[in-house]
């Protein structure tokens, strides 16, 4: 499995996009997953032939297409994020499906979203990009019911999905199950942990976004709710991912967490349970 770390995990770090190169070079990381803010600050340029020389590559640019925007500015939004992707190499973009959950939608709100990602899913597959949404709560994939649905509506080949595990379990399905009736269209994998589904709060945007939000219930990969070590047996080995790790001790959780999922993975390859803390 291609694992990757996160830009994200840096936000609130005073550190260069060449340290986390050296760092993730030194770890055994396959990659960066490059945040759109910071590939936005970083700017244009031969970024991607400047990061093969660590041996490394961007597997995805994470941002968030304003889908509720007019149309001509998330048009203009997606080539701006097209034209950045391209100057890392970076194969996709990642996204959210709306900014309202699927309990909270009415029909012509996922109507418009469904709409809005086919055009954005149309836009990116001419430049050679796929589009990615991720599994996330307060957005039309907050479960896998509601992410069926809004794929089957927007009907496009180019728009993918990507599992956050975590996420899933959040929204009340099981991950096993989930992955199941998802995998034709799982094209990448966050992984992250928490203690107990008491502390999902700590991963609401504005807690994870605050340089003083609250860290506590954050876990390393094998050390929460969720038991990776069966979930990512079940995976196959050409799986590409990321470790989002949102805490505090990003230089030292990272490596752990990268070194435990390598051992997990290893020649070991079938099916599994994946228990979780209820």
């Amino acid at each position: 499995m291609r694992i990757a770390l996160c830009t994200i995990s840096f936000r609130h770090h005073l550190v260069s996009i060449g340290e986390l190169a050296r760092f993730a070079r030194g770890h055994g990381f396959d990659g960066i997953e490059l945040w759109g803010v910071h590939a936005r600050n970083l700017g244009p340029g031969d970024h991607a032939e400047w990061l093969a020389a660590y041996g490394l590559r961007v597997p995805m640019l994470s941002d968030y297409l304003p889908l509720d925007a007019p149309l001509e500015i998330l048009t203009e939004r997606t080539a701006e994020l097209a034209r950045l992707a391209g100057s890392w190499g970076a194969p996709r973009l990642r996204t959210f499906a709306g900014t309202k959950g699927s309990a909270a939608a009415s029909l012509d709100e996922r109507a418009h979203v469904a709409q809005r990602l086919r055009m954005a899913a149309g836009q990116l597959a001419d430049q050679g990009l796929r589009l990615v949404v991720e599994t996330h709560p307060g957005t039309l994939a907050d479960t896998t019911a509601s992410l069926l649905d809004l794929l089957d509506a927007v009907d496009h080949p180019n728009l993918r999905v990507n599992f956050d595990t975590l996420h899933v379990w959040e929204g009340g399905d099981d991950p096993l199950a989930a992955h199941a009736r998802l995998s034709p269209h799982i094209d990448y994998y966050h992984l992250k942990n928490v203690r107990s589904r008491a502390d999902l709060s700590v991963f609401e945007p504005a807690n994870v976004y605050a340089a003083a939000g609250r860290r506590e219930g954050m876990t390393g990969l094998f050390e929460g709710a969720l038991d990776y070590a069966a979930f990512l047996k079940t995976l196959p080995p050409q799986a590409e991912g990321s470790l989002e790790w949102f805490g505090e001790a990003s230089f030292s959780v990272l490596p752990t967490d990268l070194f435990r999922l390598r051992s997990a993975t290893a020649g070991r390859r079938g099916a599994g349970a994946l228990h979780a803390a209820r």
